[in-house]
């Protein structure tokens, strides 16, 4: 192993309580089968393990080079069995040897596992020889080197498997400054400890949270990039992801049938931005439109219309969620005299009901509206990238103005994002000539995340559309799965066509609620599908309801009744399951 590697393994068995070191020794290697017998360690058999245990380990404990030499960069790769990458780790480290560096990115990644609770693994070690200054690659800003390897690091108790995040209660920490507080490297890995063990709790919320290219886009985070201004006009500085953007735009565009010279768009922080956008270009070339939405319609929507001082009508909705075609009706009848500014929710945010797009336009030439006396903007934010696999209603074939989605949801992103798209001939009412950026400006935010169109570029080039109708398939599925399982046990719940929300009665109990991440409207919580969710998660879901149903429903309480939320015929209260 070389001395400095079987010290350095030896110092982390003793200090973290391993009762040896086994290895292997070759005897006719004399040079060394004798360092391991003067370094303690008993030898047996013909080709024969070496066992370093009992005082002679002990003597490794708190074992600690000091030596100082210069900057290199260590890192490695830990994979499952089945060769998938679980986690990564670089740093950036000072020592005296290649030998060194080696036995200090073993020492690190044996830390990783001990402190994920891995208990078996194989290590293999490998050196380069590279000498470097760490300016040459780390720029400032970026995580400390030594993350992991502070000699004051201690890893604080976190919660069981399962169990709600706390507030940390932190503070920020002058450098330097002597306190009893924990160290900043210790914080961050219990942090990251807590979001591991939660990550397979979370089922309420539309976030696909097992994003898998975090390791390849990672070096990115050392550079500021920003794309400031309109994505079609180029930056005056290099620091800028508009050549991904663009590509991530005319991908959405294909995807919602509009020709690349027709239309406009860029990447928002998020689906409120685009809600955001779309309203406002519906008031820019209507300003005198009314602002119609569904009462199911994303809370962003109403926000809009505060911000913009619009006038909004609020639509009713029918007991799946979806438009009241009817109410509707009587209400641009109602003000006919004024354009309509229509809000059409792909997917609501709490039922997963769809608003039918080819309803509400017949329903508009009914009314006698001309296609200028209306605009269309459909806030598509996590079923966007799912409806074009099921079917065409999201198209620019219609007279609709503008389609929004959210990037981090049913795609998946590390940070929240979301695409706007809207036709070309609109955007001049929003335009605006910024000299100081070199560009026009139709944006709502102005300076814009240049990482996060980097990373929607990378996932939809690796997931390919045949990728994504796969997620749509299996999460269609799973969601099905889940909602016949509900039933089966006796449990109300509701489920949409083509849609991956599994509306149920409320868990009783807040602690359940919190454990499972649950989101709740008045006696409703729902379950939605996403592509990280596995069967195995909503199984462990399901036989834990049921197992605490017992303990809350008993003495005669009984379980809400919810057929005024989700429909007489998906209620099994005591009441609609006698009936």
């Amino acid at each position: 192993m070389g001395k400095l590697l079987f010290g350095t393994v030896s110092s982390i068995a003793a200090n973290n309580g391993f009762v040896s070191v086994d290895g292997i020794v070759a005897v006719w290697n004399k040079k060394s089968y004798d360092f391991y017998i003067d370094n303690g360690v008993e030898i047996f058999d013909e080709f024969r393990y070496g066992k370093l245990h009992g005082e002679n380990l002990k003597k490794y404990a708190d074992k600690e080079k000091n030596d100082e030499g210069s900057f290199r960069r260590i890192g490695g790769i830990l994979r499952n069995h089945e060769g998938d990458m679980v986690f990564v780790f670089s740093s950036t480290i000072q020592c005296a040897s290649n030998t060194e560096a080696e036995a200090m990115a073993a020492r690190q990644v044996i830390k990783l596992c001990l402190q994920r609770n891995y208990n078996g693994f194989t290590l293999e070690v490998d050196s380069i020889a590279l000498d470097f200054e760490p300016s040459d690659i780390t720029p400032r800003g970026l995580a400390s080197p030594n993350l992991f390897l502070d000699g004051d690091y201690k890893r604080q108790k976190v919660a069981p498997p399962g169990g709600p995040r706390k507030n940390l209660q932190l503070a920020v920490m002058e450098p330097g400054f002597k306190c009893d507080a924990p160290s900043l490297d210790t914080i961050l890995v219990n942090y990251l400890d807590t979001l591991t063990q939660r990550v397979n709790f979370h089922l309420g919320y539309p976030v696909n949270i097992c994003y898998d290219h975090y390791a390849t886009l990672a070096p990115l985070l050392q550079f500021h990039l920003n794309n400031c201004g309109d994505p079609f006009i180029q930056n005056t500085v290099d620091f800028h992801s508009k050549d991904f953007e663009m590509a991530v735009l005319d991908w959405f565009a294909q995807l919602w049938e509009i020709e690349k010279d027709q239309y406009w768009g860029y990447v928002t922080n998020g689906g409120t931005e685009g809600n955001l956008h779309g309203v406002l270009l519906g008031r820019e070339l209507l300003p005198e439109g009314i602002l119609y939405a569904s009462k199911d319609s994303h809370y962003s929507v109403s926000k809009a219309a505060r911000m913009y001082r619009m006038d909004l009508e609020t639509i009713n909705t029918s007991i799946n969620g979806e438009m009241d075609y009817s109410d509707l009706r009587a209400k641009l009848l109602q003000n006919k005299n004024k354009p309509a500014i229509i809000n059409v929710t792909i997917g609501t945010t709490f039922k997963g009901a769809v608003d039918d797009l080819d309803i509400i336009l017949q329903t508009l030439k009914d009314c006698g509206y001309s296609e200028d006396m209306f605009y269309i903007h459909c806030d598509a934010a996590l079923c966007g990238l799912m409806f074009p696999f099921i079917n065409n209603m999201i198209s620019f074939k219609k007279p609709i103005g503008s389609v929004t989605i959210s990037g981090h949801k049913f795609l998946g992103c590390p940070m929240p994002c979301g695409v706007q798209i809207t036709r070309k001939s609109y955007i001049n009412n929003l335009s605006r000539n910024v000299e100081y950026i070199a560009s026009v400006d139709a944006t709502i935010s102005g300076s814009r995340n240049g990482l996060t169109p980097i990373f929607l570029w990378y996932s939809l080039s690796v997931k390919g559309q045949i990728g994504l109708q796969k997620d749509v398939k299996r999460c269609l599925d799973n969601a099905k799965y889940l909602k016949d399982r509900l039933q089966q046990a006796g449990i109300s719940a509701m489920l949409n066509e083509l849609s991956i929300i599994v509306v149920l009665e409320r868990p009783r109990d807040h602690e359940f609620i919190r454990r499972w991440q649950l989101s709740c409207v008045k006696d409703m919580a729902h379950v939605i599908v996403m592509p990280g969710i596995t069967r195995d998660m909503l199984d462990n879901f399901i036989n834990e309801l049921v197992q605490q149903r017992k303990l809350w429903y008993q003495d005669g309480v009984e379980p809400p009744c919810i057929a005024d939320d989700i429909g007489a015929q998906n209620c099994v209260c005591s009441y609609h399951k006698i009936g």
